[in-house]
């Protein structure tokens, strides 16, 4: 009888490898579909999550629906042009951004007292309570300045106001301002004092006229450096913050669009502006509040025990700055954005030149206020703030006879009387200093 033989599985194998094959096959597809897919809803989903933040995001501003709508208005238009126009032979038009602020209010005010044309622009942010600003904005309106509610980062709102006014100059004075806030938002710092100054420069570039622009830089950009009096000779490439890295670039800024597109830049570099309708995130300010209300007050030291110092500079010294500046400004040498002929590039310090310790700052408060602070001794954090400040100012005294006059006594006295009045904060303070109106400390300026 013949052996049986072994069944022929061959076939069978062949056919479960052939299968395996396309189960693979399957499953790849499957996984490269899925893996497409998965890659398709991430990327729409993150479109439409960075469509959702354009339009809530700052750096978008809403203020074109504003420019859309009610700017293009024959009313609105007429307020702008009003605003603008000189009451004086030979005066200036002059587009002041950030003039809600502390220093643009005051420089607004300045300007148009001696007959120059102002249009405000601010976008009236939180950074500090923004109902302060409304009522620099109701004081400007008493004197003709009509404030433009909007943000330097939007083009076409600018573009707008050049073609409507042929500005002569531009002071900007809007900025994301304050050192330590950078540690919380940084972002907001390169949308204000970055994107919006470029944004600012090419509006002005374009502009027929071009103007010439005045714009605040700051003695933080001087940084670690410890030579003193700081000098604009000194070098600035060691910026201690966010907000002074900011500063440094819009002055680098300034240089290339002075080099090749012919604006007339003059940067001024503010040392602790202080005074009637500060900020309420400065020192002196918050101070001076918490001081009246019982709450103690952190006193900066350095990290080996030394006092830290500020050139605290008076706003009234800081307006005669600026309007010499602006006085002094070259005409920009552009046309249709490309540059003729050389322009003014400038820099300057404006501070008051003697220095004061935050605890005589102090002193000084308790004395006017007659109430004693309560104070916690600390130790300067390594958050970009720097231990001390001093200017040397005789560039600008040389140029337009910058010359401060107001020492930080005199000066924390006219502040003090403002910010009673304004409060309505009944207190020790002596009847003089309880009874003077915010208006009438303004109006001093």
């Amino acid at each position: 009888m013949a052996p049986s033989l072994p069944p022929d599985t061959s076939k069978t194998t062949k056919l479960e490898r052939y299968n395996s094959y396309l189960r693979r096959v399957n499953t790849t597809k499957l996984l490269a579909a899925s893996s497409t897919l998965l890659f398709r809803a991430t990327l729409f989903i993150s479109l439409l999550l960075l469509f959702l933040f354009t339009l809530s995001s700052p750096t978008q501003p809403h203020h074109h629906r504003q420019l859309l709508s009610s700017t293009l208005t024959p009313s609105w238009e007429k307020q702008v042009r009003q605003s603008s126009t000189p009451r004086r032979p030979s005066g200036l038009s002059v587009l002041v951004t950030g003039a809600g602020g502390f220093v643009g209010s005051h420089c607004s005010l300045a300007l148009k007292r001696r007959g120059d044309g102002v249009l405000g622009l601010d976008n009236f942010n939180s950074y500090y309570p923004p109902s302060l600003k409304r009522s620099r904005q109701s004081l400007l309106l008493k004197h003709s300045i009509f404030i433009v509610d909007g943000d330097i980062n939007d083009a076409k709102l600018l573009s707008h106001l050049f073609s409507l006014v042929p500005f002569t100059h531009v002071l900007h004075l809007a900025a994301q301002a304050g050192v330590r806030y950078a540690l919380r938002n940084p972002l907001s710092y390169i949308r204000s004092n970055v994107a919006g100054f470029v944004t600012l420069l090419e509006a002005a570039k374009a502009a027929d006229p071009q103007p010439a622009i005045v714009w605040a830089s700051s003695s933080s950009v001087y940084g670690l450096n410890s030579d003193n009096p700081f000098s604009e000779h000194h070098r600035t490439d060691r910026p201690a913050s966010l907000y002074a890295a900011t500063k440094k670039a819009g002055e680098e800024i300034a240089h290339t669009y002075n080099h090749i597109h012919g604006l007339s830049l003059t940067a001024l570099r503010f040392f602790t502006v202080y005074g009637p309708w500060g900020r309420p995130d400065m020192a002196y300010f918050s101070f001076t509040k918490d001081i009246l209300s019982g709450r103690a007050i952190s006193v900066y030291v350095t990290q080996d025990d030394k006092e830290v110092a500020r050139d605290f500079t008076y706003i009234d010294d800081v307006v005669k700055g600026c309007l010499g500046a602006i006085d002094t400004a070259e005409k920009s040498t552009g046309s249709g954005g490309v540059k003729r002929k050389s322009a003014q590039l400038r820099v300057y310090n404006l501070g008051n030149t003697s220095p004061v310790s935050v605890k005589d700052m102090v002193a000084i408060l308790e004395k006017l206020l007659r109430v004693k602070a309560k104070k916690n001794i600390v130790k300067l954090p390594r958050n970009g703030d720097v231990p001390y400040t001093h200017a040397n100012v005789s560039l600008a005294e040389k140029d337009f006879g910058y010359r401060p006059s107001t020492d930080l006594a005199t000066g924390l006295r006219k502040f003090v009387k403002w910010y009673v009045g304004y409060y309505g904060i009944k207190t020790r303070v002596n009847k003089e200093t309880a009874t003077v109106g915010a208006d009438e400390v303004a109006e001093s300026s």
